[in-house]
C-alpha cells in the first residue's frame, strides 16, 4: 500500500493551505496592515486622499472583488470602534470657547444641512424613482444624515479651532440626531400606522438626563483617576472605556453610538491638552488602527458588480448622489451668506458634511431589514456613501490646505519681524516626584510651532551617589513625559560647583530664554520660602524663571488665577509671561482671572485680544495689596493660583512684594501654586508682531470707553 508523501512529513512541517477568502486570524490582520501601510503610499503619487484610499482598498481586497478577506467579525468590531473614535476625536479636538462662540451658528447650519436635503430627497425619490411616501421618507432621513468622514484631514492641517470647522461639527450632531428621529418614527408607521410622538418626547427627555448625568459622572471620574494614576496605558485605557460607556447608553435610550462618542469628547475636552502624551496616544491608536479598519469595512461592503448589473441601480445611485452633493453645498453656501464667511469656509464645510457614513448605513440595513427599501435602492445607497466620501475627502484637503495657506500669509503680513526666534525652554529637574510634572508645564506652555529643544537640566555637585539616582530617576521621568508628546528634548547630566552655576552656563551654552524649575519646599523653620538655591538664581540671571508646585496634574485644574503686580507691563519680559499663561490656560481650557491693576489690566487684555488664545478670560481689578488679600479666600484646592512677582531691580518692584513669600508660606501651603519672574533687560522671543502701544490692538486715539469692562467687583469672576 502506498502512503501519500504529505503524511509522512510532521504535521508541524507541514504548509497550511491557503484557501479564499482568508480565515486565519493572523492573515487577516496581516493583510489589513499591509493596507493601511502600502494604500497611502501608492494613492499619494496620484494625489489621492489617504480616506478613499483606505475605502478603494477595502473593495479592492473585499469579497466582491479578490475575496482575500471577508467581512467578519473582527470588522464589524473594530468597524464599530473606529467610528466612535472618529467622533470622539471630533469632540476632544474642538475648540470649546469657538464651540460657545458658534453653537447658535452651528445649529442654524444643522437646520439647512437637514432640512434641504429631506425635502429634496422626499422630492426626488417620490416623483423620480417612483417610491412610496414612506420610503422617500426613508430615502430622505439617509441623505440628510452625515458623517465626519474627513474630519481628520481638518485635523492634520490644524484648522480644528477654526470658525468653519467648529459650525460644521455642530451641525452634523444636528442633522445626524434629526435623521435618527425620523428614522424611528418611520418605522413606527411600517408597524403600527401612525408616529408614536410620545416616543419622541421621552427620547427628548432622556436626552437631558442623558446630557446631565454624562457631564457630571465622567468630570468627577475622570478628575479623580487622573489625579490618582499617573501611568500612562492606565489612563489611555480609563479614557477609552468612558467613550465606549457613552456610547452604549446613548444607544440604549434610542441614539446612535456616535452622538455619543462625540459628547463624551466634549465633556473629556479640558482633561486631554493637545499638546500632551495622553493626547498623543489617543490620536496614535485612532490613526494607526481603529479608524483604518473602519475605513476599509466601509468599502468591503461595495460590490463593484452591481454597478455594470443594471441601469436601475445607476439610477438610484445617480439620483441620489446628486441630491445629496447639491442640497448640502446650497446649505452651505446660504450659511456662508448668512454669516459672511469665505469661499475657502464654505468649501470646508461643504466638505466635512457631505460625508455618509455610519447614520446612513444604519438607515440603509434597517430600511432594507423591515422590507423599506429594495435591494436596488440599498445597492444604490451603498454607491452613494463611495461616492460621497470621495468627495468630501477631496474637497475637505483641497479647502484646508487653501485656508491654512491663508492663515500664514496673514501671520506673516502681520508680523513685520518675519521670524521671530522661537523660545527655547530650560527644565531643570532634581527629583522624581515632580519631574515629569515640570516638564509637562513646560510642553503645555509652549507655542504650537515650536521646534526647538527643550534642554532638561540635572546639575550634581558632589558624588552623592543617592542624590545621584534620584537626579537620573527624574530625568528619566522627564524624558517619557517629552517622548509621549513628541517634543524634542537635549538631555544635559552636568558636574558643577554648585546648581546655580550649573544652570547659568547652560543657559549661555544653549541659548536659553527661560528657565522653569520646582519651587522649593522648607526643610526647616528657619529656611526661607524660595530657599537659597532660587534665590541665587533669581540674582544670577536676567531670564523669566518660573517655579512650580502642582499638587495634582494641571489639567484636572478647574481655573487659574494671576495677580500681576501694578506697572508689570513696563518690564522686558510682560509679553513672553502673558503668552506663557496664555498658552497654558488654552491647553488645559480652564477660567483664566486676571488680578491686576487698572493700567496693568488693560494691557493684559490688549495682548489677549490680539493673539487671540481660545480661552475664557475675567478680570478683577485691585487698586493695592491689601485687595488681593481680601479676595485671596476664594482661591481653593483645585485652582491654580499664579504670583507674578518681580526682582528687586525691576520697575514693577515695590514693598508689597516683599511680604508676598510669607503671605504664600502662610497661607497658601495647599494650593497649587505658580512663581514667575519676568525677564529683565533682555530680548523680546516667542512672541508674534509686536505691541508697542494699545493703538496697535485697538486702533489709534482708542477711547476710554472700550476700556469700560475692567472694573472694581466683590468675589472672583
Amino acid at each position: 500500500m502506498t502512503v501519500p508523501l504529505a503524511h509522512l512529513i510532521p504535521l508541524s512541517l507541514q504548509l497550511p493551505s491557503i484557501e479564499l477568502p482568508l480565515a486565519n486570524p493572523v492573515a487577516i490582520f496581516f493583510v489589513v496592515l499591509v493596507v493601511i501601510l502600502v494604500a497611502p503610499l501608492l494613492l499619494h503619487k496620484l494625489r489621492i486622499p489617504n480616506i478613499v484610499g483606505m475605502i478603494l482598498a477595502g473593495i479592492l481586497i473585499g469579497p466582491h472583488a479578490l475575496n482575500l478577506i471577508d467581512r467578519d467579525a473582527s470588522f464589524e468590531i473594530f468597524g464599530q470602534v473606529g467610528i466612535l473614535y472618529l467622533m470622539f476625536l471630533a469632540g476632544v479636538e474642538i475648540d470649546m470657547l469657538n464651540l460657545k462662540r458658534n453653537w447658535k451658528a452651528g445649529l442654524q447650519f444643522g437646520l439647512l444641512s437637514f432640512i434641504l436635503p429631506f425635502a429634496g430627497g422626499v422630492a426626488v425619490s417620490y416623483y423620480l424613482l417612483d417610491c412610496s411616501l414612506l420610503t422617500s421618507f426613508l430615502i430622505a432621513s439617509m441623505l440628510a444624515s452625515h458623517t465626519l468622514i474627513s474630519y481628520p484631514i481638518v485635523s492634520r492641517f490644524g484648522l480644528n479651532a477654526s470658525r468653519a470647522s467648529v459650525i460644521a461639527v455642530c451641525g452634523t450632531i444636528a442633522a445626524v440626531l434629526l435623521a435618527l428621529i425620523v428614522l424611528a418614527e418611520v418605522v413606527d408607521v411600517k408597524y403600527h400606522g401612525t408616529p408614536d410622538w410620545g416616543r419622541v418626547w421621552i427620547l427628548v427627555i432622556s436626552i437631558v438626563f442623558y446630557a446631565k448625568g454624562i457631564q457630571w459622572a465622567f468630570t468627577a471620574a475622570t478628575r479623580w483617576f487622573l489625579r490618582r494614576f499617573s501611568d500612562r496605558v492606565l489612563q489611555f485605557i480609563f479614557i477609552l472605556a468612558e467613550v465606549l460607556l457613552a456610547a452604549l447608553l446613548a444607544q440604549l435610550i434610542g441614539l446612535e453610538g456616535i452622538l455619543g462618542a462625540f459628547y463624551a469628547g466634549l465633556v473629556l475636552n479640558r482633561f486631554i491638552p493637545y499638546r500632551s502624551g495622553l493626547m498623543n496616544r489617543i490620536e496614535f491608536v485612532g490613526n494607526a488602527i481603529f479608524i483604518p479598519y473602519f475605513l476599509i469595512g466601509v468599502g468591503m461592503l461595495m460590490d463593484v458588480g452591481v454597478i455594470i448589473s443594471g441601469w436601475s441601480v445607476i439610477r438610484m445611485a445617480v439620483c441620489m448622489t446628486l441630491t445629496a452633493l447639491l442640497l448640502k453645498w446650497l446649505a452651505a453656501f446660504i450659511q456662508q451668506k448668512l454669516l459672511g464667511l469665505g469661499a475657502g469656509e464654505r468649501r470646508l464645510m461643504f466638505g466635512l458634511t457631505s460625508g455618509k457614513a455610519a447614520a446612513t448605513i444604519a438607515a440603509t440595513i434597517i430600511g432594507y431589514k423591515y422590507g423599506l427599501i429594495s435591494e436596488d435602492v440599498m445597492n444604490g445607497a451603498v454607491i452613494m456613501i463611495l461616492a460621497c466620501c470621495a468627495v468630501a475627502s477631496v474637497v475637505t484637503e483641497r479647502a484646508a490646505r487653501k485656508l491654512r495657506l491663508g492663515i500664514a500669509e496673514r501671520e506673516l503680513k502681520k508680523d513685520p519681524k518675519a521670524g521671530f526666534k522661537y523660545a527655547r525652554q530650560l527644565v531643570a529637574v532634581a527629583n522624581p516626584m515632580t519631574s515629569a510634572g515640570l516638564m509637562r508645564l513646560a510642553l503645555l506652555m509652549r507655542r504650537m510651532g515650536n521646534t526647538n529643544p527643550i534642554c532638561a537640566l540635572f546639575v550634581r555637585n558632589s558624588d552623592d551617589a543617592t542624590l545621584t539616582n534620584m537626579g537620573r530617576e527624574a530625568m528619566k521621568d522627564a524624558l517619557k513625559s517629552a517622548e509621549s508628546a513628541d517634543v524634542p528634548v537635549q538631555e544635559i547630566e552636568r558636574y558643577d560647583t554648585n546648581t546655580v552655576t550649573g544652570i547659568t552656563n547652560v543657559i549661555k551654552e544653549r541659548n536659553c530664554t527661560e528657565v522653569i524649575i520646582g519651587l522649593h519646599r522648607k526643610a526647616n523653620i528657619v529656611d526661607t520660602f524660595y530657599g537659597s538655591m532660587i534665590e541665587q538664581l533669581l540674582s544670577s540671571t536676567n531670564l523669566m524663571v518660573i517655579m512650580s508646585r502642582c499638587y495634582v496634574p494641571v489639567n484636572t485644574l478647574q481655573r487659574m488665577v494671576v495677580v500681576v503686580p501694578e506697572k508689570a507691563q513696563f518690564e522686558t519680559g510682560f509679553r513672553l509671561w502673558v503668552a506663557r499663561i496664555g498658552m497654558l490656560s488654552s491647553q488645559i481650557g480652564c477660567r483664566l482671572v486676571f488680578v491686576a491693576y487698572p493700567d496693568t489690566a488693560r494691557f493684559i487684555g490688549a495682548l489677549m485680544t490680539q493673539d487671540d488664545y481660545h480661552v475664557e478670560v475675567a478680570y478683577s481689578v485691585i487698586h493695592s495689596w491689601e485687595d488681593f488679600i481680601a479676595l485671596s479666600g476664594n482661591i481653593d484646592d483645585d485652582d491654580l493660583l499664579v504670583m507674578v512677582s518681580a526682582r528687586s531691580t525691576s520697575l514693577s518692584y515695590s514693598p508689597d512684594l516683599e511680604t508676598m513669600p510669607a503671605y504664600l508660606s502662610r497661607y497658601f501651603s495647599r494650593q497649587n501654586l505658580l512663581v514667575i519672574y519676568p525677564e529683565q533687560f533682555g530680548a523680546e522671543t516667542d512672541l508674534p508682531a509686536p505691541l508697542d502701544t494699545l493703538s496697535s490692538v485697538f486702533g489709534k486715539g482708542a477711547p476710554a470707553a472700550k476700556f469700560s469692562f475692567f472694573r472694581r467687583r466683590r468675589g472672583w469672576q
